[in-house]
């Protein structure tokens, strides 16, 4: 009972932030990205299969709404289908408004939407690299060698070796560690040239710091 209530919680938390990412699409806003940070999109391949689930309800919702005779029954799969049309639309407009994010301090904030959110310390970060690959799974993969998949229409392109295992938690609450984590990016190069800028940056600081004072 517990297990179940604390899913229901976590999809009610996550049905509020993709209607909360709505309003920041109409808006025109994004999510987490401050001062000096760079925002790397990731909805890039997913687009217009979003967009084409949310056409396909749309005919699916008015073809209901003709061939239903029945009132009561017509009112409330319209409810239903118009309810899911705007969650199509909410979750595409949480991945839209919450991008990666790259922080000034060369910190990272992996994300999916509403539903996933990782942040990486900049010491914590080896390595980041570019590496384009075609993972077979769901949208959040573990691999048996400790890695992470966060896989957008079947594809990654970034992969980040960390220090040691980092925890991450699952849409549904389940946690789990991993040292690798792979994940998609519109511009994979930009992501990973700023962090690697931003690693120098840490480095020229820690040795000025060292240098003894004349």
């Amino acid at each position: 009972m517990t297990r179940t209530l604390n899913v229901a919680r976590r999809l009610l938390v996550h049905e509020l932030r993709a209607a909360h990412s709505l309003a920041l699409w109409m808006l025109r806003r994004r999510h987490g990205v401050g001062a000096g940070a760079l925002a790397v999109a990731y909805t890039g391949p997913q687009t217009a299969m979003m967009w084409g689930f949310v056409f396909v309800s749309v005919i699916e919702t008015i073809a209901l709404a003709v061939l239903i005779p029945w009132p009561l029954a017509h009112a409330i799969t319209l409810v239903v289908d118009v309810y899911g049309v705007l969650l199509l639309v909410a979750m595409q407009a949480a991945c839209v408004t919450r991008p990666h994010v790259v922080g000034a301090d060369g910190s990272l904030r992996i994300r999916y939407g509403a539903l996933f959110d990782l942040r990486i310390r900049p010491e914590d970060i080896v390595h980041a690299r570019v590496d384009r690959r075609f993972p077979d799974g769901r949208l959040i993969q573990a691999r048996e060698d400790g890695s992470l998949d966060l896989i957008v229409a079947g594809q990654t392109t970034v992969a980040v070796e960390l220090a040691g295992p980092v925890t991450y938690v699952r849409p549904l609450g389940r946690t789990g560690s991993a040292h690798t984590i792979r994940f998609h990016a519109d511009d994979p190069k930009a992501l990973v040239a700023a962090l690697a800028q931003a690693r120098l940056a840490r480095e020229r600081e820690w040795q000025e710091r060292d240098e003894p004072v004349a």
